[in-house]
């Protein structure tokens, strides 16, 4: 059996139940950080009073994970096994998906449990509100890639929530200014620590603001949905309609400033 625990991502407190009696049942513990989980359990146990015994520590992270599941047999999960990440939800910016899809092709039995999740909490507390969101982990770190992607970002008809370094964050909101000074964000430093802080306004300001503060930690950044591509997108179809042009080719011009398809586009413009 297989079991994906989260761990809390600054606060013991955020523990569940559920995770607890699994690091007691458990055999053996993946993790990314041997040390870390060692640590995190030695903690757990003094807080709580608990005695989780002896386990068998095995790290598997994004370098090694490959080899690792390349060589696993599934006869090792006829034992109880944890995976853990060193923070957070297990499968979100670490191996634990591999992990899971290596459980789905060998029929291994395996459930996920509920718990801390930074992303998730970040978004609740920005109250930007819109129910939908794209969360995008961390941005690559330099380079055209880089661009392209906080180009997507600033563009995209959704909030969006990335994860950031503090040596990174600067760098960041700077490249947010240059583009769209007006942007809405909203920041959270540390969460759930005993400094967690939250930041919220125009792109401009906070540059500004957090060049004077100390910014050590880590970083939850959730960026507010493009209202100008919102209203350019809507203007442009309403435009198209208006023209008089063959369904044909009215249909593909609406497909490229539009989520719909040519063939869905064609389909509307037959029964209208």
């Amino acid at each position: 059996m297989l079991t994906l625990l989260p761990t809390p991502i600054g606060n013991l407190e955020d523990i569940t139940f559920r995770a607890l009696r699994a690091l007691e049942q458990c055999s053996v513990v993946l993790c990314e950080d041997t040390r870390v989980a060692k640590r995190l359990l030695q903690l757990l146990a003094q807080k709580f009073s608990l005695e989780f015994g002896q386990k068998r520590f095995i790290s598997l992270h994004e370098h090694n994970q490959n080899a690792f599941l390349a060589k696993l047999e599934p006869s090792f999960f006829s034992q109880d096994v944890v995976y853990m990440s060193d923070a957070g939800m297990p499968g979100i910016s670490d191996p634990g998906a591999k992990l899971v899809a290596y459980a789905q092709e060998h029929n291994i039995p395996y459930t996920v449990l509920p718990g801390p999740s930074a992303f998730v909490t970040a978004y609740v507390a920005s109250g930007f509100g819109q129910k939908e969101f794209c969360f995008y982990g961390f941005l690559p770190h330099k380079g055209q890639e880089r661009s392209q992607s906080l180009q997507k970002i600033l563009q995209n008809s959704h909030n969006v929530i990335l994860y950031e370094a503090p040596h990174r964050l600067l760098k960041l909101l700077e490249e947010i200014t240059q583009i769209d000074p007006s942007r809405d964000l909203f920041l959270a430093k540390e969460l759930t620590k005993i400094h967690e802080k939250f930041y919220k306004g125009e792109a401009k300001d906070l540059f500004e603001q957090l060049k004077n503060e100390n910014i050590k930690g880590e970083w939850v950044v959730v960026v507010r949905a493009s209202q100008q591509k919102q209203e350019q997108l809507c203007l442009g179809v309403e435009d198209l309609l208006a023209l008089s042009l063959p369904k044909k080719e009215l249909a593909k011009l609406l497909a490229k400033v539009s989520e719909k398809s040519v063939k869905e586009w064609y389909s509307i413009l037959t029964k209208s």
